[in-house]
């Protein structure tokens, strides 16, 4: 039993996004990081070809989900993250871990300055209708003017 839940975990583990998804994410442009989205199980729910904008979903057990949606600005890849899982905020809270270089709060958003890549902000609120259990975790990754996505 423990190894199917260590394998279960893993699993699911590799559909979330870590510091190495992310930092391979704002490097690459749309079309690349459309390959890799479907290949850790995310669905493209939305190609704006005009506003270089897409927008993916990914629906685990649980009834928790992420919504994940990329930007391009120029060569710079903006990530907008809304998720109810608290593994997916843990994970990349962990990942970034030895590349933070400075850690803060505005109001009631966790800021976090991850070294030659980008500033992360996080909201976590409480889920509608309520849940004990969870919360709703909006990250925003915004990349340094020096990263940018290559064709």
């Amino acid at each position: 039993m423990g190894m199917l839940l260590i394998s279960i975990f893993g699993y699911s583990q590799q559909k979330l996004l870590s510091y190495e998804d992310i930092k391979y994410l704002l490097h690459n442009n749309l079309a690349k990081n459309d390959t890799f989205l479907i290949t850790k199980g995310y669905s493209l729910e939305q190609k704006d070809i005009k506003k270089n904008n897409r927008k993916y979903t990914l629906s685990m057990p649980g009834s928790t989900k992420s919504e994940l949606q990329l930007r391009a600005d120029g060569k710079r890849i903006n990530i907008s993250l809304e998720t109810n899982s608290y593994e997916q905020y843990n994970l990349l809270l962990n990942s970034i871990s030895q590349f933070r270089v400075k850690d803060g709060n505005i109001g009631d958003v966790q800021t976090y300055d991850v070294k030659n890549l980008a500033n992360i902000y996080i909201t976590i609120t409480d889920t509608v209708p309520y849940d004990a259990l969870k919360k709703d975790y909006d990250i925003e990754i915004v990349p340094y003017k020096n990263i940018t996505a290559v064709d």
